[in-house]
């Protein structure tokens, strides 16, 4: 086991370097830069010029890549051109924690939802819950997070007020336990807003392998042997039928750290999303690049999860 995590961690050396060339090349190839937008039309185009000097924006591309690189191998990314020359790590590190927590809550909602449903749907096929459980996951699946968050706002925070519409705490005077209940309170839109799709998708999934897994042979012999349903399900039918759903998790951890974009958004929550959209528009590439090659380690560190975790789950499974 350790052997094979020495080498995934080994791979990821060339697949971040190559993540980080197709990163670096795309945000050169976009046409503009940041100072197209925001300088005046009418300043003299030295001072143009000479800021784009000052950034290193006119050096050759290999020296500009060597020079990011190098840089961010550091942990250093460099300065946001449209915050005010702070520096990009800065920028991260104060929402960085707010994405992670909006993540783990989406991705709890996620599985006490859709796992328990997928279990007792597979168990009675066809009851009046399975054909809910159906319905949910076809609507889940095709209603976009955009119009679900929209009509969550609508409905429970402007309608009902039972949550709050946006942002990540009520006030600042607010703080200890009071404070963490009140984080968690304006996570759960959000959260379950984020996590609509994965719910309805880990639930259907769930459901077909439950079903796979108990007209199994071993679990008619496990049946014979006079096991009861409670031990026949979460010793041997649980474990064969999570091992799909440890795969989807471990691309679920990079997406729900990047994917979070429009959902940020939409209830203006101050996380790596918000902080993305923003540096898209503005044209701010060191904050670009810097997101965009921090999701890309997330969804690498995620299937190196989902292959521990499958020896975990399946004792058969052994990496040597």
């Amino acid at each position: 086991m350790y052997k094979y995590i020495i080498r995934r961690l080994l791979i990821f050396i060339p697949m971040l370097f190559a993540l980080s060339v197709i990163v670096f090349g795309l945000a050169k190839a976009a046409p503009g830069d940041p100072f197209s937008t925001m300088l005046d039309p009418t300043i003299d185009p030295e001072v143009y010029e000479d800021r784009r000097d000052e950034l290193g924006l006119n050096d050759s591309i290999p020296v500009q890549y060597a020079r990011w690189i190098g840089n961010a191998v550091q942990g250093d990314f460099g300065e946001s051109i449209v915050y005010n020359s702070r520096p990009v790590m800065d920028l991260i590190s104060a929402r960085f924690w707010n994405t992670v927590y909006l993540g783990l809550v989406a991705l709890f909602f996620t599985l006490i939802v859709a796992i328990p449903i997928g279990v007792y749907s597979a168990r009675n096929p066809y009851s009046i819950l399975d054909y809910f459980g159906t319905g949910f996951g076809f609507v889940g699946l095709a209603i976009p997070n955009f119009f679900f968050g929209l009509l969550a706002i609508y409905f429970l925070a402007i309608k009902l007020g039972w949550f709050p519409p946006q942002g990540t705490v009520s006030g600042s005077d607010v703080s200890g336990m009071k404070e963490f209940f009140d984080r968690i309170h304006h996570m759960i839109l959000p959260g379950i807003t984020l996590g609509l799709a994965s719910t309805a998708t880990y639930m259907r999934y769930m459901r077909s392998e439950v079903i796979d897994v108990l007209g199994s042979d071993y679990i008619r012999t496990a049946k014979a042997k006079g096991m009861t349903d409670r031990v026949v399900l979460y010793k041997h039918t649980l474990r064969n039928a999570l091992i799909p759903i440890i795969t989807l998790m471990g691309f679920e951890f990079g997406v729900l750290v990047g994917g979070a974009v429009i959902t940020e958004r939409i209830f203006n929550y101050p996380g790596l999303g918000t902080l993305f959209l923003d540096a898209v528009i503005n044209r701010d590439y060191p904050i670009v690049m810097a997101l965009t090659l921090i999701f890309g380690v997330f969804i690498l560190v995620g299937n190196l999860l989902a292959d521990i975790f499958y020896s975990v789950v399946d004792p058969r499974i052994r990496y040597d």
